[in-house]
């Protein structure tokens, strides 16, 4: 797990601690537990908490109180590194670190810079992220947008800790939901022909189905007299296809999405990749024919029934690309495959999950992140249809309205798997109501600091050279603490594949740095006191301005490290 300087020091304290009673026989395991630090939920129980003499009290055959003793007597840099250890009953070890080794914070992050929170947990292994892979049928809707920013900050984070990634989006572009749009666009383009058509019952309804058809009419009116309707029809659901996959593409764009790999259903169906797929599977005894359809025996690896592949009219089902699907992502070589659903698709976890299963992998190599739905609302009052079209709003309605930050900010603030309030009015506002212009303008701010002191003639000190002791006030400290916290949130967060745990830190964080500022002086005052600046009564000398820009500066990269991750602009103006 990555560690900031205080954690690594810690653990290597407690790790030493660990093997000199072991040396004197007090303790005998053969190997230590991995140890956590969390911080205590209360400040005045110390700043990190271990769990370890607890964790070690069963294959000890000792009260945790007495291996926590132990632990503590064996503490050969206690004096350097703690200002108090204390036991807690029934074995915790509430520790209070110096304030000199919470310093080292500041000149870690300034060393690492943009590398700041980065690990080499994945190094050398390759990860796919299939995420969005909405039908080329229509424009995404807000629903997309969500899992939009969830893929991509998936796919950041997993990067952010080593892991080779690789973003795919999976164009269902065959089957029946293409054949409709086919007939409803050519539907739409006779009509438009002046021709009267009976519009298809299941067709697709939208008025941007006749907008796509009045855009690929100036290149259908020459041919379609040499057509027949059949091909006709063929021919607008394949212009329009094109069409609707260029604006998915175009509104992706606009929300600073790209995708290192498009893979196309049609491609597995022209290939025979569906066929053979399945064909494996019978040679495994794993498809099974009943009453003229073949089912696949995904009750067998944990689903609630088996599943159909084939009809008895011998279409295919959508499980049948799907398993050609995943077994091409595994032929690829992926040791992990990632994929965000909407959670419509939660009860189709299991069956693919058996899938991975049939081809003998274990059901964890795929991993799968649930989004639910978007509830937009206006200043409090749910909104449901477009003012423009009167239908249901899209993704880049919401992008236009709002901007791409703050739809992407507001996206990840929740865990993805509950329902996510969105307040269109309340991104829009420049305040502290704002969640996303709060952190941002976090970031701003100190670029404003650092204007002001040039314009001082300040010039901006390095942490290497600074003398950090003046460092003690509770504010400064807290600031630090939870710089030091980041690398663990990012690994965390990457790890479960939840890219909320940083927005909320980063909420976090911008508090703190709000708080602080309004509170204290980073610079002495000037004759034309900067406005942003507090009033206040405390002194600042050199030496303590020199610090506090110090500070400014790890706060400024760490909220920039932060919202790269999730794909975010950290602006220095507001």
């Amino acid at each position: 797990m990555p560690q900031g300087v205080v954690q690594e020091k810690v653990t290597t304290a407690l790790l030493g601690a660990l093997d000199g009673a072991k040396q004197k026989g007090q303790l005998k395991a053969a190997a230590w537990p991995a140890l956590t630090l969390d911080a205590p939920k209360r400040p005045e129980w110390g700043d990190l908490a271990s769990t370890v003499a607890m964790t070690l009290a069963s294959s000890e055959q000792k009260a945790p109180h007495d291996i926590a003793q132990i632990i503590v007597d064996n503490l050969s840099q206690r004096d350097q590194l703690f200002d108090r250890v204390e036991i807690v009953r029934p074995g915790f070890l509430n520790l209070t670190i110096k304030p000199a080794l919470w310093q080292e914070v500041l000149r870690e992050v300034e060393q690492q810079g943009a590398r700041y929170g980065r690990a080499n947990t994945g190094t050398g292994r390759r990860v796919l992220v299939e995420y969005v892979s909405a039908n080329p049928t229509g424009p995404l809707h807000v629903g997309h947008g969500r899992g939009a920013a969830v893929g991509q900050a998936v796919c950041r984070l997993l990067s952010t800790i080593g892991y080779d990634v690789v973003g795919e989006y999976y164009i269902n572009d065959a089957g029946r939901q293409m054949k409709l749009l086919g007939a409803s666009v050519h539907a739409r383009y006779l009509e438009l022909s002046g021709r009267t058509v009976d519009f298809p019952e299941d067709g697709y309804h939208g008025t941007y189905i006749t907008a796509v058809a009045q855009q690929i009419k100036e290149q259908l009116d020459p041919v379609a007299g040499e057509l027949t309707p059949r091909d006709l029809e063929a021919r607008c659901r394949t212009l329009a296809y094109q069409e609707l996959l260029k604006l998915i593409r175009n509104d992706l764009q606009s929300f600073g999405i790209e995708f290192e790999s498009w893979f196309s259903e049609t491609t597995l169906l022209d290939s025979k990749a569906v066929e053979r797929a399945l064909d494996e599977l019978k040679t495994r005894d794993l498809l099974f024919e009943q009453e003229g359809a073949w089912w696949f025996r995904s009750s067998k690896y944990g689903d609630e029934k088996d599943r159909v592949v084939r009809k008895q009219d011998g279409e295919l089902t959508y499980l049948a690309s799907d398993i050609a699907y995943h077994h091409d992502k595994l032929r690829r070589g992926y040791d992990v495959l990632v994929n965000v659903f909407g959670a419509d698709h939660h009860g189709y976890v299991p069956r693919m999950q058996a899938v991975m299963q049939a081809y003998g992998h274990p059901k964890e190599r795929l991993q799968v992140v649930l989004v639910q739905l978007v509830k937009l609302l206006r200043g409090g009052v749910e909104v449901k249809m477009s003012k423009r079209t009167g239908e249901f709003i899209t993704m880049r309605e919401v992008i236009d309205e709002v901007g791409a930050d703050a739809a992407k900010f507001y996206f990840l603030m929740r865990d993805s798997n509950t329902h996510l309030d969105f307040d269109l009015e309340l991104a829009k506002q420049r305040s502290a109501d704002n969640p996303v212009y709060y952190v941002q303008y976090a970031h701003a701010r100190i670029c404003s600091l650092w204007r002001v002191a040039c314009d001082r003639g300040i010039a901006r000190p390095s942490a290497a050279v600074t003398d950090l002791t003046v460092l003690t006030d509770p504010d400064e400290l807290g600031l630090i603490k939870k710089l030091s916290a980041y690398p663990e949130v990012i690994l965390a967060s990457a790890l479960a594949f939840e890219p909320h745990r940083v927005t909320y830190y980063l909420q976090q964080l911008a508090a703190q740095l709000h708080t602080f500022y309004n509170k204290h002086r980073v610079m002495p005052p000037a004759t034309d006191q900067d406005r942003d600046e507090p009033p206040s009564a405390e002194i600042v000398t050199p030496k303590l301005t020199a610090a506090r820009l110090v500070l400014m500066g790890a706060v400024q990269q760490v909220l920039r490290n932060g919202l790269e991750v999730l794909g975010i602009s950290a602006p220095e103006h507001m």
